[in-house]
């Protein structure tokens, strides 16, 4: 469950700010570095994230860009109903439990 948590953050960061440094995007989330690439590189394995290169003009990378697929956006979606269905639950339990 907690990955799910992670890739939703992560998606919704790169969709927020595609053009966001790794180190940014770690920062920003509460990642460490390595953390952050592994769920980038499981992302990217299931077609869920594109990773660019921007190059300047004498072709050395300048620096990297992210952008989610259709695939990606499909899966940012459910995994946003599955957050609010959950998060709906417990406001639920609280409710019950404070009445």
């Amino acid at each position: 469950m907690k990955n799910k948590t992670d890739y939703f953050e992560v998606l919704r960061k790169i969709e927020n700010v595609p053009t966001s440094t790794q180190r940014k995007l770690a920062q920003e989330l509460g990642f460490s570095l390595g953390k952050l690439n592994y769920c980038l590189k499981a992302l990217r394995n299931k077609g869920l994230v594109k990773i660019r290169n921007f190059k300047k003009k004498d072709n050395k990378i300048k620096s990297l860009g992210y952008g989610i697929t259709k695939k990606g956006l499909s899966q940012k979606t459910k995994l946003t109903i599955s957050f609010m269905k959950r998060k709906m639950k417990e406001y639920d339990e609280l409710k019950r439990e404070l009445q």
